[in-house]
């Protein structure tokens, strides 16, 4: 039984006999004692002219040293001090125990004894892990738990948001603070950020271990939408993008469960610290630009790592460099290039769409589902987990495609199912005109495969205006010199195809307007006149 539970139990025996007026065998069973303890506690009492109403008012230590003493007799050895501080420290490092805590504690303790030539001993290991968890519990609630050096990250966005001014109209724009605390030192990473959209946040992750210098073992995020895919209490799927940074730096992502703060308690007060630390010190002040802001929040940064510790010695910025730093991983040499996932299927133009461009892939993969990652500069497909294509990225109009000739159709036949003079069949089934429209739009394309998307598409047209009506609209598309998909759509949307068309030739239409200059002034200029100069004299 350990020393705080005897003298608790001795204090409840005091309040029973002298406070209740007990007996001895009531008082043994409602403290689980044997009647020879009760009694010995009492004689004790008694001899040492202790009653209740003093008891009361002494510690532990006063009362033990008053029932436990015999004046003139043999004083107990006195125990070696425990340095719960260093314990509480150690702790964190990987593999660290109390019961090796208290081993070493023990050889110190006779060691110095030794030195010393007392009689001091040491506590048993029992009574060694109650006095901790005393010094744990007495500790802040940010201190409480045991958390391995290096071991986690924990990430989170504050509630309450930074602002900054638009400079042209001056309104107050809301935007994101970002929170990464280490587990065991408490190293703060903060920074704002626009959005806690996945470029956002997979940015800000790497600028805090960019700021750290190194990485940890274990992320763990809260289960928002930019690091989980697919939230789930048990068993989350984690977001491609995050999950591709993550491996890259050697990592593991454990999100945090949903509705469960304890999992992510060390960032929930690390969030609380940079809100009265940070922000709440910048509260007066005005900033304009995303940049400046940060320049703000990155010196308070370094004021909060500095501040000391209120119950444990030390910094932020110490314990990570004494604990952390030397259990974390180093980075990597490349920087993560922030990359884009998708699924595709192919299309029958053996292209896939990855933000409105179009990129090959090899003509035998139609219909197949792929994915597709892309960076600023490239864009990767995988089939199977396997590269199938790498382009250069296109910034071009939307619809643009990027085609391989590797991935064409070696021949006619290699079309398969889908050769050119199958798509124009299938639209003349619709109408001459629609059949008509379908060749202009594959003869526009240096490859007939990259019309089919347009073509397939105003095929599909017929189904919702009818065939009459597309063919229609289709005619009078080939009429204005517009054969294309969107002028089609755009004369059905506005009922044109219901209006008369002149089958023969239209004669252009002259437009008269002081404006426009006829082919008259280009005749003249390039005889040396330029009649904008004469009219200039002339005014």
């Amino acid at each position: 039984m350990s020393e705080r539970h005897t003298m608790r139990k001795i204090r409840e025996v005091l309040r029973l006999r002298y406070e209740l007026k007990l007996g001895h065998r009531a008082i043994a069973t409602s403290c689980a004692l044997g009647r020879a303890s009760v009694c010995d506690y009492l004689k004790r009492a008694e001899r040492a002219g202790l009653t209740w109403q003093q008891a009361k008012e002494l510690s532990d230590a006063e009362i033990e040293s008053r029932l436990f003493q015999v004046v003139g007799g043999n004083e107990p050895r006195a125990r070696a001090p425990i340095d719960f501080t260093w314990v509480h420290e150690e702790l964190r490092r990987p593999g660290v125990t109390l019961q090796l805590l208290w081993l070493e504690y023990q050889e110190a303790a006779a060691k110095r004894g030794a030195q010393r030539g007392t009689g001091t001993r040491a506590y048993q290991y029992s009574q060694f892990c109650d006095l901790y968890a005393d010094f744990r519990d007495r500790l802040q609630p940010s201190m409480r738990q045991v958390h391995r050096a290096g071991e986690k990250a924990f990430v989170d966005y504050s509630g309450k948001k930074p602002h900054i001014v638009d400079r042209d109209t001056g309104e107050l724009v809301a935007i994101e603070l970002f929170v990464m605390v280490l587990g065991a030192s408490n190293y703060t990473y903060a920074e704002a950020t626009r959005t806690q959209r996945l470029g956002d946040f997979v940015s800000s992750n790497i600028r805090a271990f960019e700021y750290f210098g190194c990485v940890p073992e274990i992320v763990v995020p809260d289960q928002l939408r930019s690091a989980v895919s697919g939230p789930h209490r048990y068993d989350p799927d984690i977001n491609p993008t995050y999950l591709e940074m993550a491996q890259h730096y050697g990592v593991a992502i454990i999100p945090a469960r949903p509705r469960k703060p304890k999992d992510k308690a060390k960032v929930e007060v690390g969030v609380q610290v940079a809100q009265r630390w940070i922000l709440a010190c910048l509260r007066n002040r005005t900033f304009f630009s995303l940049d400046e802001l940060n320049a703000a929040i990155a010196e308070l940064l370094e004021r909060l790592n500095a501040r000391p510790f209120q119950k444990l010695d030390g910094c932020r910025q110490s314990a990570f460099e004494s604990i952390d730093r030397p259990a974390m991983k180093p980075l990597p040499q490349a920087r993560y290039e922030l990359a884009e996932w998708k699924n595709a299927t192919v299309n029958i133009d053996y292209h896939v769409d990855c933000d409105g461009r179009l990129y090959s892939v090899p003509h035998a993969l139609l219909g197949a589902q792929v994915e597709v990652r892309a960076t600023t500069t490239t864009v990767e497909i995988l089939h199977g987990g396997e590269r199938v294509a790498t382009h250069r990225r296109s910034y071009g109009p939307r619809g643009t495609p990027v085609t391989i000739e590797a991935h064409r159709p070696k021949s006619h036949r290699d079309y398969g199912a889908w050769p050119p003079s199958r798509v124009v069949s299938w639209a003349a089934s619709i109408g001459p005109s629609v059949a008509s429209v379908v060749e202009r739009i594959l003869a526009d394309k240096p490859h007939p495969e990259q019309g089919y998307r347009s073509c397939m598409a105003l095929i599909r047209t017929a189904k919702q205006y009818g065939h009459e009506r597309t063919d229609a609209a289709c005619r009078r598309a080939l009429q204005i010199g517009a054969p294309t998909r969107k002028s089609v759509e755009a004369i059905l949307k506005r009922g044109l195809d219901r209006a008369p068309v002149d089958d023969g030739d239209a004669a252009p239409r002259i437009v008269v307007h002081e404006n426009v200059r006829g082919g008259e002034y280009f005749d003249k200029k390039e005889e040396g006149d330029d009649p904008g100069r004469d009219d200039q004299e002339v005014a």
